[in-house]
Formats: C-alpha cells, sequence, structure tokens
C-alpha cells in the first residue's frame, strides 16, 4: 500500500517520517502483529528501544513483511544501564543483530542518566562510520542537550520527548527549533491515561471535522511540526492513525489556540530532571526488570 505520510529532514538532510509506530510495552506477539498491520497499512517508521526487550520481534515481524530493507526507517535507543563508549559500542551491535539489520536509520540515548556524555562519543563514532544514519536523544530538556554539546562535536539530530496537549513543552518545543534538532513525540495521546482524548475542546474539535478526537490530538502535533509514534495494538487505530492527512483536514488557527490552552504540565511519564528516578532506572535492563 502507498503511503502518503510526509517526510521530515533532518539537520544531516536524513528524512524521516512524519507518522511512525512505537512498541512500548508489546509483547512479541504483539510487535509481529501491529507491524506487519502498520506496514500495510503505509506505515514505513518503527520505534522500539533495548529497554522494550522486544526489538528481536520487530526484526522477525519486518522480515515477515518482505518489505525493502531502504523504505523503512528504524529506530531504537540505548537504556540506562549501559554508560561507557565501549559498552556503547556493544549495546549498538547488540541491538543491531536483534534486529536482524545492518545498520540503523537512528539511535537514541533513552534518558539523560549520568554518563551519557560517553555514550555519545561513541554514537558519534557509529554514526562517523555509517552504522547509523542519524543520532539524538530522548527525554532530554535544555540543559541536558547544553551539557552534551560541550564536548560534542555533532549535534543531536533529534530529542524524543513526551508530549500532548496536557504536556506541550512549549519552551523546549522552539529551543529545539532554534537549534534544528527535530522534536519527536513519545506518549503523543498522553498513554491513555490521562484522557486527554476525552477532554470536551477536544472532542468537541472533533465533531467538527468528523474526525476521532485521536486524530485531532495527532493531527495537532503535526501541524507544530513534531514528529509522532503512536502505539497501537489495534488494527483498526494503527490505520485511523495515519488517516490525518485527507485533504481539507487542518485544524484553523484558533482550533489551535484552544488545544494550547490544555497545557497543564500534566506527565505520564518520568521526569528527566528527578535524579531519583534516573540513578534508580541504571539498576535495571528492560521493561520487565522495572522495580
Amino acid at each position: 500500500m502507498a503511503t502518503n505520510i510526509p517526510y521530515i529532514e533532518l539537520a544531516n538532510g536524513v528524512a524521516i517520517p512524519q507518522v511512525g509506530l512505537g512498541v512500548f510495552r508489546m509483547n512479541d506477539q504483539e510487535v509481529l502483529d501491529s507491524v506487519k498491520w502498520a506496514i500495510e497499512s503505509g506505515y514505513r517508521h518503527i520505534d522500539t528501544a533495548s529497554f522494550y526487550d522486544n526489538e528481536e520481534a520487530v526484526g522477525k515481524a519486518i522480515k515477515a513483511t518482505g518489505i525493502d530493507r531502504k523504505y523503512l526507517f528504524i529506530t531504537t535507543k540505548i537504556w540506562n544501564d549501559i554508560r561507557g563508549y565501549d559498552e556503547t559500542i556493544a549495546q549498538f551491535n547488540k541491538s543491531l543483530q536483534k534486529l536482524g539489520l545492518d545498520y540503523l536509520d537512528l539511535y537514541l540515548i533513552h534518558w539523560p542518566a549520568a554518563g551519557f556524555e560517553e555514550n555519545w562519543r561513541a554514537m558519534e563514532d557509529l554514526y562517523k562510520a555509517g552504522k547509523v544514519r542519524a543520532i539524538g536523544v530522548s527525554n532530554f530538556k535544555a540543559h541536558h542537550i547544553e551539557q552534551l554539546m560541550k564536548n560534542a562535536t555533532i549535534a543531536p539530530m533529534v530529542d524524543q520527548i513526551e508530549t500532548h496537549p496536557y504536556l506541550q513543552e512549549t519552551e523546549l518545543h522552539e529551543y529545539l527549533q532554534e537549534k534544528n534538532i527535530v522534536h519527536e513525540s513519545w506518549s503523543p495521546l498522553g498513554a491513555g491515561l490521562n484522557k486527554v482524548i476525552d477532554n470536551p475542546v477536544i472532542k468537541e474539535i472533533a465533531e467538527n471535522h468528523q474526525k476521532s478526537p485521536a486524530q485531532i490530538v495527532l493531527r495537532w502535533h503535526i501541524q507544530r511540526g513534531e514528529v509522532i509514534i503512536p502505539k497501537s495494538t489495534h488494527k483498526e487505530r494503527i490505520q485511523e492513525n495515519i488517516q490525518l492527512f485527507d485533504y481539507h483536514f487542518d485544524l484553523t488557527p484558533d482550533e489551535m489556540k484552544q488545544i494550547a490552552k490544555l497545557d497543564s504540565n500534566q506527565r505520564v511519564g518520568g521526569d528527566p530532571d528527578d535524579l531519583t528516578f534516573l540513578e534508580h532506572s541504571t539498576t535495571f535492563s528492560t521493561q520487565n526488570d522495572e522495580q
């Protein structure tokens, strides 16, 4: 199936599909099904992580679809238990082997736990060696990026952060734009935990456009210029989540302003400035170990 998902150009010229499939907290069978449905529906971007413990399933799912590798954009991330140059190279190669790939499209530092500078030094070398087409960070605030850049020779091309109408990260969004770092949103629908799609404002806008509330929220992200990776294990929702580019489906400036007013700094995930959380996160390696 042909896809009409637009691409965003990273600072180095690499193009990333603006919508991808996230696979956090999916078991292997869910990954096999979801990736199959996603690629059949027109997705070309899959986002996983070593922490999710399902890279192998993602690799099997990709292979099962028979799609040519060159048409796919595959992202994975290095978890907080891995710090150090050699350890980063080893973890990268392990992820590559599990995915069954000979290169990655995007490699991210998952969280700004202490010691991330050594991760980045190794990632720069992996990038220079052509093992990965782009490198970036996840859950980094502006001050983390500033700290990284004290010794880095390559700036992050992406910052993947929690973003949704209840946590809009407007200042960080503007900072990333200024630095030519692409803003990628995880949990773009609030992970189903904060019920943003049940908000009366969102529901009213959805009725006006004859779209679902989820599609309104995702369209809001798109019009802010973000990359989004909504997660779903349901075929219909996977399909619905890319039906955002229909002719005449644009939120008006007034509707964008209405959604902007919903910002209330409500997180569904951890705070990148929570040092206790970051330190604790280095003691486990996958979501199955999480305490």
